[in-house]
Order: structure tokens, then C-alpha cells, then sequence
């Protein structure tokens, strides 16, 4: 072979190396809308890893750990944090010029392990959170979906922060980029009512608008993040309610920004964060 046709051969052979693209990798499932229009993960019965609705996570990793301020503010915007009284539900409004050792100011999100909610719920289908008002002590344990599809998590629902059950969920939908748009609804019974925001009598069914209005750097105490703005308002036969929610897709949800049914707020800011060993 003459050295020129060897030449064009060797570079014909390098350029068609560098046009081919890789092989994407195999996914082990497949994505469905439930019930409630939100995308999930869809595995094969013969899967039964009990990380199986982790190992895709970019943001919710197990293990990683989530700390955030929080304030409610009045309708005449004075602020106010709260105090457990007992370990039934009872838990009363702190002052801000009131408070003392034992006022709840933050609450600690962590990413479980394995699928714990599947002891109780045999098909639950989300990433496992567990709620903290301290390092050692659990508050709660709900659930997150993420995707490539869309990032969706339930934020604290014990104790005060039960009012933002009537609010919409922190929620984003791709492609993650400013006039994406969607919907979803959610049906909400009274065991949710409470004196100190809202009375009612039988379900509500709530309907939510999403949309990604913006991006904006946050300054943090992690420093500055950009982030998406997500504008969302839910709106049923009681009221309404909404939420300006800051997203990242390293960490997540790092800002929320509530209006209660009643008027007033809850603003929740991530303060803390840290990476936790993978799941085995």
C-alpha cells in the first residue's frame, strides 16, 4: 500500500472515531405519569434493589444532607418560629423576641437509604426523605421523585409546617428552561385543617400552575447559586395559595418562598449542605 493511501485511510478510520457517538446508557426502567400527572419511574416486577428509585438521582443522593432556615411571617409581617408541646401534634407560635433553647428556627432534610416507606407502602415509588428538627431527632419521613423528567419532593408537613400542605409542592418539570409550563391537582382532606390558618369540612381538591419564570444568583451562606424561578399557585374551593420556589440541580431546592392560605408566609433557605456515602 502506497503511503498516501495509507495516510487518507488512517485519517479516514481517526474521523469517523471522532463522529461516533457513545453508547447511552441502559436504563432499567421506564418513565410513566401517575395518577396525579407527575413522572415516575416505571421497574420491571423482577427489580426488587431497594435503591432502585435513587441510583438516577443527581440531587437527592442518599445520604446527602439538606439544612434550612425558616420564618413564618403574619399578615402584618411580624415574625414568628414555634415550640413543640407535646409529642402527640401539639406545638404553639414563638415570638421572635420570645424564643429560647427549645424554638424550632431550621429543619434538617436528609436522603434515606434503601426504600423505608416500603414497610408501610409495599409499592412506594419515591426517594425516601426523612425530616430533622436536630441532628438525632427524626420529625418525619415522606418521599421525592427525580428524573430527567422532572424534580418533585414533599416539603415538611408535621408540627406548623402542616400548612403548606394547602401550597403548591416543590415541584420543576423539563426542559429546565424560562416559559416551560405544566399542571397537576391533588386531592386534600380536612385532617389537614387548623384553626390558626384554615377551617373546612370534607376534601379539597387543590390545582396547581407551574411556570419557570426566571433565573437569579442567590446569595447564600454556601455562597452564590444560580438558580432557576419557578412561579406556581394552587387554588381550590377554599382559597389560594402559592410558592416562588429556587431550584439548582446540584442542590436542589434552595429557596422557598410561601403565601399561606391565610396570607401569611413561610420562607424556608438552604443554610447546609453536605454529600453522603452512595448507596450500596
Amino acid at each position: 500500500m502506497k503511503p498516501t493511501t495509507l495516510l487518507i485511510l488512517l485519517l479516514s478510520i481517526s474521523f469517523a472515531n471522532c463522529q461516533s457517538k457513545p453508547e447511552p446508557v441502559k436504563k432499567n426502567y421506564e418513565l410513566v405519569a401517575d395518577d396525579d400527572g407527575i413522572i415516575v419511574e416505571k421497574f420491571a416486577a423482577t427489580v426488587i434493589d431497594e435503591n432502585k428509585y435513587n441510583h438516577n438521582n443527581t440531587v437527592y443522593k442518599v445520604g446527602n444532607s439538606f439544612k434550612y432556615k425558616f420564618e413564618h411571617r403574619t399578615t402584618d409581617n411580624e415574625k414568628k418560629y414555634f415550640e413543640i408541646i407535646n409529642e402527640d401534634s401539639g406545638w404553639v407560635f414563638v415570638n421572635e423576641t420570645e424564643e429560647d433553647a427549645n424554638t424550632i428556627k431550621s429543619v434538617i432534610m436528609e436522603v434515606a437509604n434503601g426504600n423505608p416507606l416500603a414497610d408501610h407502602v409495599p409499592d412506594y415509588s419515591q426517594t425516601c426523605l426523612v425530616y430533622k428538627i436536630s441532628k438525632d431527632e427524626s420529625y418525619s419521613t415522606t418521599g421525592a421523585i427525580e428524573n430527567e423528567a422532572n424534580t418533585w419532593i414533599h416539603p415538611p408537613r408535621e408540627k406548623y409546617f402542616e400548612i403548606l400542605e394547602l401550597n403548591p409542592f416543590p415541584y420543576i418539570k423539563a426542559p429546565y428552561e424560562i416559559g416551560t409550563k405544566w399542571t397537576w391537582k391533588l386531592g386534600i382532606g380536612d385532617s389537614w385543617a387548623d384553626g390558626r390558618w384554615k377551617l373546612w369540612t370534607g376534601s379539597i381538591e387543590n390545582k396547581y400552575t407551574y411556570e419557570i419564570t426566571g433565573q437569579e444568583t442567590l446569595k447564600t451562606t454556601l455562597g452564590d447559586i444560580e438558580c432557576f424561578v419557578i412561579e406556581s399557585e394552587a387554588t381550590s374551593r377554599i382559597g389560594e395559595t402559592s410558592l416562588t420556589a429556587y431550584f439548582n440541580e446540584k442542590y436542589g431546592f434552595v429557596k422557598l418562598a410561601y403565601t399561606n392560605i391565610d396570607g401569611s408566609k413561610t420562607n424556608l433557605e438552604l443554610i447546609e449542605y453536605s454529600e453522603g456515602k452512595s448507596e450500596e
